[in-house]
């Protein structure tokens, strides 16, 4: 054999070595897109499982007169929405000097207090005292008891939400309890035109750094002009959202519900996922999706009193 027969042989060795190696590359790839195509057909399955939860109705915040010379709208706690297990009471407060809430008790709940604009200072019988400022968070667990104060400190109006959770028996007489966070400390995340603070619970990837007692879920959501979210939330919690400001559509696609600002979306108790909508073209929407898990336990309440039978209000 020759060297020119010798270098043909090499040539073709090599050029048959190549195209098995394209063979099996080939093989790899498509093998790979194979798996993604069924990955892709896995995801679509289960998002087509999510349950987006309807809405049970619609109500109205009322202007409510509270603490001294203070005036509130309140959405849970009135006739129309009495008690949605394990919320007492949601309130957004517009509140200028020299009105407050002057010394008042507590007990056998948390009250979760959320500044949206000026400041309030608290101050309470045990030596605890603090002011916080707009995007700044108060989780008060009130436990077995505690007589605070909470007065406005801000010039003009100071406007936030305050939110009542109820404590399961074996929690009402815990010590009380303060978790405070800046607006700085409080985890956020954006998607698209949505952004999310994350002050209970979980979004977009971002965990609370609140712990709770009571399992729960508070997010605060701004919406840009005609965006959408879809955000999970556990089966079993109980919910609504409340409005603060612009307008949107909630619910099923082919069942859902318009709101507006001061409105209280109750949730229906069946699903995994909250839809919420800004339709609108020109302005933003802002509101609260609050979530936890029911108590299902005895209630058993006066003012500022909550326990389990009316044998512990009166101790």
């Amino acid at each position: 054999m020759n060297k020119k027969q010798v270098w043909i042989g090499f040539i073709l060795f090599i050029l048959i070595s190549i195209t098995s190696a394209q063979d099996l590359i080939v093989e790899e790839v498509n093998e790979c897109i194979d798996q993604q195509e069924q990955l892709d057909i896995m995801m679509k399955t289960m998002q087509t499982l999510k349950k987006i939860r309807g809405v049970r109705k619609v109500v109205t915040a009322r202007l409510t007169p509270e603490g001294d010379g203070a005036k509130v709208k309140r959405s849970i706690g009135t006739q129309a929405l009495d008690y949605m297990d394990p919320f007492l009471m949601l309130d957004e407060f517009f509140v200028s000097k020299p009105a407050g809430f002057p010394n008042h008790p507590h007990r056998g709940f948390e009250t979760i207090t959320y500044m949206l604009d000026g400041a309030f200072e608290h101050q309470d019988n045990k030596g605890h005292k603090g002011i916080i400022k707009s995007g700044d968070l108060q989780w008060m667990t009130a436990g077995r008891g505690v007589i605070h104060s909470e007065m406005p400190q801000g010039d003009g109006v100071n406007h936030g939400l305050q939110l009542w959770v109820n404590l399961a028996a074996k929690d009402k007489m815990c010590e009380p309890q303060y978790q405070e966070l800046t607006g700085d400390q409080i985890p956020s995340a954006q998607e698209g035109k949505v952004k999310v603070k994350i002050i209970a619970g979980k979004s977009m990837g971002q965990e609370a750094k609140v712990r709770t007692r009571t399992p729960a879920y508070y997010l605060d959501f701004t919406f840009d002009p005609e965006s959408s979210f879809d955000q999970e939330i556990p089966d079993d919690f109980s919910g609504f959202l409340y409005l603060l400001q612009g307008q949107g559509v909630f619910g099923t696609d082919d069942k859902y519900q318009e709101a507006k600002a001061g409105d209280c979306v109750v949730l229906e108790e069946q699903g995994d996922v909250v839809r919420m909508k800004n339709v609108d073209k020109e302005n933003a929407l802002r509101l609260v999706l609050i979530m936890g898990k029911p108590l299902k336990e005895p209630l058993a309440r006066r003012g500022p009193f909550v326990m389990n039978t009316n044998a512990e209000i009166q101790q």
